[in-house]
C-alpha cells in the first residue's frame, strides 16, 4: 500500500484475525489519488462486499474506492456476538475516518451508502464538505412503525436487555449470504433508530454542508420508512432546495436489499444501473428511476 495513504494503511491493519475472508474492506485504487473518490458505507450485519459491484463499477469509471467494514462487522463467525457492543459513537468515528481516508484517496469524494451505510451518509452530508452524499433507502425508521413513537420505542428497546433476534427466522440464514450475519443486536436497531432521529433533528435545524445530496427511496419498500426520508428531503430543501433531490425507484417487487449481489432474485441487478447514475451522473440513466425535486 503506497506510503504516501497513511490514514488508509491503518485502515486496512483493523481487519483483525477474526474477520472473514470476505468480511474486511475493500479498496480499488488507481496508481495514486484522482480527481474523484468513492466512500461506499453497507449496510447493518452486512460488510463490505455488498458494494463490491459498486466498487468495481466505480473504479472503471476513474475513481478510487473504499469500502471499509463497520465496526463489529464482517466476522469469519456468523453467530458472532459482536454486534453487541455496537455503539453510535463507534460507527460516527468510523465514518469520519472514512471520509479523511477518501480525501487522500481523491480530490472531489462522493459518499454512498446503503440502509445503515445509507443513515450514515445522511449523518456525513449535514457535516462534511464533500462533493456528493448518496443515502440509499437510508434506516431513518421502521415502515410499519410511525415516526412520532420511533424515539419512546428505541429508548425502551435500550433498556431492554439485548438480544440477537434473526432477520429470517423460517430460513435462519440458511439462503443469505456467507460474508454477512443472519442475525441481529436488538440494541443494535435502537441505537440505528436513535442516529435516525438525531440526523432528522439536525436536518431541521441546520443546512447540510455536502454540496449534493440525493436520497433514494424504494416505493416498494418493505423495512425503512420512506416517509421519515421524505422528511429529511423536505427539511433539507428548506435550508437549501438548489443541493437536495430525491429518487424513487419504481418497478420492483417487495423488497429492502437492493444492493446484495448474492441474494436470490436479481433485486440487485436490476437496480444497480439506477443506484449507479445516482452515485455517478455521468453513468447511464435507468428509465425506472424517476427524479424528484432539486
Amino acid at each position: 500500500m503506497p506510503t504516501s495513504w497513511p490514514r488508509l494503511e491503518r485502515l486496512l491493519q483493523r481487519d483483525h484475525a477474526a474477520v472473514g475472508t470476505n468480511g474486511g474492506t475493500i479498496v480499488r485504487l488507481h496508481d495514486g489519488p484522482r480527481e474523484r473518490a468513492a466512500l461506499l458505507l453497507h449496510g447493518l450485519t452486512a460488510t463490505p462486499a455488498q458494494f463490491v459491484r459498486y466498487a468495481d463499477g466505480l473504479h472503471a469509471r476513474g475513481y478510487n474506492v473504499v469500502v471499509p467494514r463497520l465496526p463489529h462487522h464482517g466476522h469469519a463467525d456468523r453467530m458472532s456476538t459482536a454486534l453487541e457492543r455496537l455503539r453510535p459513537c463507534e460507527l460516527f468515528e468510523a465514518v469520519a475516518e472514512s471520509v479523511a481516508v477518501a480525501s487522500e484517496l481523491g480530490s472531489r469524494v462522493t459518499i454512498a451508502g446503503f440502509s445503515l451505510g445509507g443513515l450514515l451518509t445522511a449523518w456525513a452530508a449535514q457535516r462534511f464538505e464533500v462533493e456528493r452524499c448518496v443515502a440509499i433507502a437510508p434506516f431513518l425508521g421502521v415502515a410499519a412503525i410511525p415516526r412520532a413513537l420511533t424515539p419512546p420505542l428505541s429508548e425502551l428497546v435500550l433498556r431492554l436487555p439485548n438480544f440477537f433476534a434473526w432477520w429470517d427466522p423460517i430460513q435462519r440464514g440458511r439462503h443469505t449470504p456467507e460474508h454477512g450475519y443472519p442475525r441481529y443486536a436488538t440494541h443494535s436497531i435502537a441505537y440505528a433508530l436513535c442516529i435516525g432521529s438525531t440526523v432528522l433533528r439536525d436536518a431541521a435545524n441546520g443546512a447540510p454542508r455536502a454540496a449534493r445530496i440525493v436520497l433514494v427511496s424504494n416505493l416498494s419498500e418493505s423495512s425503512v420508512n420512506n416517509r421519515a426520508t421524505r422528511t429529511l428531503y423536505d427539511s433539507w430543501s428548506a435550508h437549501r432546495p438548489d443541493v437536495v433531490e430525491w429518487e424513487a425507484i419504481r418497478g420492483l417487487p417487495l423488497s429492502h436489499d437492493i444492493i446484495e449481489p448474492l441474494r436470490p432474485g436479481g433485486l440487485s441487478a436490476r437496480a444497480y444501473p439506477q443506484l449507479l447514475h445516482s452515485i455517478d451522473p455521468s453513468a447511464p440513466r435507468s428509465e425506472s428511476t424517476s427524479a424528484g425535486g432539486r
